[in-house]
């Protein structure tokens, strides 16, 4: 395999809310006694999606402290809350915002160790870097150790603690920096083309689209809907 390090979004990419996002949400709602279901919620959560665009185009940093998380957040979930026809100023927010800010509840996707062990064996010797090049707030530390990976990233920019967030190609460049690895050598995993696979390509890295919903058809890039994909398909990248 020619590449030298492969490097991964987070949120999405490895982890995600456990059980689900629109499950967690559901249930949240439920403990206030208010009833949704979590195909109600799925439909309400594009306003996450519109936000994230939104604070891109804007130039918003909403990671960089807990300050501009919680405004943030407490924002989307103000947005859902009214689509759902839920009152968004009676606590609901708050308990939404602590439940998606702790890391008892969030897990790894199934296929995050067998993928990180799959491309291992590609290299064998420890010759294959993993690193983690995330918008994510600095929690996102403790959450890699509670779930045992960290250690096997030893390359990481996450947003929170760099002051910076993708699509802005320093967050990328201080992975590379910190790997000592030129971009042409890695290639880049992510779930989202405007903050994963745009700027990674325009760096020269190889991007990987990981698409499990099948949110985005078509797009032009090496895509896949598991992780475990993963090793054949960079294995057999040019």
């Amino acid at each position: 395999m020619r590449f030298r390090a492969v490097f991964f979004d987070a949120g999405e990419t490895l982890v995600h809310p456990s059980p689900s996002f629109p499950e967690l949400f559901s249930r949240v709602l439920s403990d206030a006694g208010h009833r949704r279901d979590p195909a109600a919620v799925s439909d309400a959560s594009a306003a996450v999606f519109r936000r994230f665009a939104e604070a891109a185009d804007d130039g918003e940093l909403w990671t960089t402290s807990p300050e501009r998380s919680a405004r943030f957040w407490k924002g989307v979930y103000e947005q859902m809350l009214e689509t759902l026809g839920l009152p968004s100023r009676d606590g609901l927010r708050d308990s939404l915002y602590a439940t998606f800010t702790d890391p008892a509840n969030y897990a790894l996707f199934d296929d995050v160790v067998t993928a990180l062990d799959g491309l291992e064996a590609l290299v064998p010797g420890g010759g294959l870097a993993f690193g983690i090049v995330s918008n994510y707030e600095a929690w996102l530390e403790d959450l890699l150790v509670r779930l045992g990976i960290r250690d096997r990233f030893p390359v990481r920019a996450i947003s929170g603690l760099e002051g910076f967030e993708k699509p802005d190609a320093r967050l990328f460049r201080v992975a590379l920096d910190r790997g000592h690895l030129d971009a042409v050598d890695v290639a880049y995993v992510g779930d989202n083309p405007a903050f994963d696979v745009q700027p990674a390509r325009a760096l020269g890295m190889t991007p990987v689209l990981i698409d499990r919903r099948g949110r985005f058809p078509g797009e032009d890039c090496i895509t896949i809907a598991d992780l475990r994909e993963l090793p054949g398909v960079l294995q057999g990248a040019a």
